[in-house]
């Protein structure tokens, strides 16, 4: 069995697989942005963002956020807050991306997976946020949920 200082086995796998999709949604994405300007719609007059009626400047800002926030939680020395920031600009263009579907008619039109996938990465999101403040927490050598708690008390 392990220490009460670190994450059980058991728990750092969790941690890592819910991270690691995550983080492999966002590349994903991001290679989408870049090089393949119609995903999902390949035989369509239009690419993603047209299609949800966003500006031709949110696909830059999208990209260079997802790329900074990816670096973020892959980097070791990047500070606590600054990860902090990365889950929580993830978890707003998750939960985004799903309204902006839903609102767009695409479960119905498409398929309703556009709406329920990033929802399904939020969660996988929550799962990685979870065990990243407890190991914070552990590691720091206070209870596991002293770092949650004073946070919410902020």
């Amino acid at each position: 069995m392990e220490s009460g200082s670190t994450l059980t086995r058991r728990e750092r796998a969790l941690y890592r697989t819910s991270t690691g999709l995550v983080l492999a949604v966002m590349l994903f994405s991001i290679v989408n942005f870049v090089f393949n300007d119609h995903f999902p719609f390949p035989n369509g007059p239009e690419g993603a963002f047209v299609h949800l009626g966003f500006p031709p400047y949110f696909k830059v800002e999208l990209t260079v956020a997802k790329i900074l926030g990816v670096l973020a939680l892959v980097i070791p020395a990047v500070p606590f807050k600054v990860k902090e920031f990365a889950y929580a600009g993830f978890a707003i263009t998750l939960v985004s991306a799903a309204i902006a579907h839903f609102g767009r008619g695409d479960a119905r039109s498409l398929s309703v997976l556009y709406v329920v996938d990033p929802l399904v990465f939020f969660c996988l999101l929550t799962v990685s946020y979870y065990y990243f403040v407890r190991s914070h927490s552990l590691q720091a050598g206070a209870p596991a949920g002293a770092v949650s708690d004073h946070q919410s008390a902020a």
